[in-house]
């Protein structure tokens, strides 16, 4: 494995969930941070966490709508001033919106607020970072956090527009790995499963019974199964590059079939 200590990640939708536990992790492996999100508050107390833990490494925070592109510019612009070039960069940030609405049933600022961050963001993120830092130097690591929806159609009402938006990712990855040709960067995919975090609460309206009905029988992942996951792919040798990675429960099978008697073998066997 190779060492991903004193690298530089900048890393979105990074102040909860899966995004503060990337970058709790990677602190943890010695990387310095740029922290991205909308609320400089939930930012500052993850970048104060991980300096309590004394891991040594520099932490810039950016409050930033990435649906922005001019603010996403100056907010790249600014974590290189203090950090110094971009390494790494772990496309997190997303949103699933309106569920269990049908997509003609959703208001079309909802839309506008998904297609905003978990298509445009993306692409105003990859596009100045790759343009400032990555591309000048021929080399980077762009993680793009999807999903198992992005290839496998949810069974259920709202996810039009986030499952459009994870498929739209998949290609855009793809096209990017070939536009990056001639470079030493990988453009990776990271494909979640069911994962307990805010944003599948959020989904569901925050309706814990929901969630708990979802959840039955089984043992989903956690945000930390994602980080581990990350730190993996990072550190893999530079002739390696995991282009698809899909990381889900055992218990999900598919994304249409879960072994809800998953807890209860394991109960026996202990």
């Amino acid at each position: 494995m190779t060492s991903i200590k004193g690298q530089t990640a900048l890393i979105t939708g990074a102040s909860m969930g899966i995004g503060e536990a990337i970058a709790l992790k990677l602190a943890e492996h010695g990387v310095n941070l740029a922290l991205v999100s909308r609320s400089k508050d939930k930012l500052e107390s993850v970048r104060k966490s991980i300096a309590d833990k004394g891991f040594g490494v520099k932490i810039s925070v950016h409050a930033v709508d990435i649906q922005n592109y001019v603010d996403v510019d100056k907010a790249v612009a600014d974590a290189i001033s203090q950090l110094g070039e971009i390494d790494i960069l772990i496309n997190n940030a997303g949103l699933a919106l309106g569920a269990p609405a049908r997509f003609w049933e959703l208001p079309i600022e909802q839309i506008d607020q998904m297609a905003g961050t978990n298509i445009n963001g993306i692409m105003y993120m990859s596009h100045s970072i790759i343009r400032r830092s990555m591309w000048p130097r021929k080399k980077g690591v762009i993680i793009n956090v999807s999903s198992v929806t992005g290839l496998e159609c949810p069974p259920f009402d709202g996810e039009a527009v986030y499952h459009a938006s994870k498929a739209f990712l998949e290609g855009f990855s793809n096209s990017l790995r070939m536009e990056t040709s001639g470079a030493n960067i990988k453009v990776l995919t990271l494909r979640p499963g069911c994962v307990v975090t805010n944003f599948h609460l959020q989904r569901v309206k925050y309706d814990q019974s929901a969630m708990d009905e979802f959840l039955q029988g089984y043992e989903p992942l956690v945000a930390e199964d994602l980080a581990d996951t990350v730190v993996y792919m990072l550190s893999l040798p530079e002739r390696i590059s995991i282009k698809g990675l899909d990381c889900v429960p055992t218990a999900q099978r598919a994304l249409t079939r879960f072994d809800r008697e998953w807890n209860s073998r394991q109960e026996k066997k202990d």
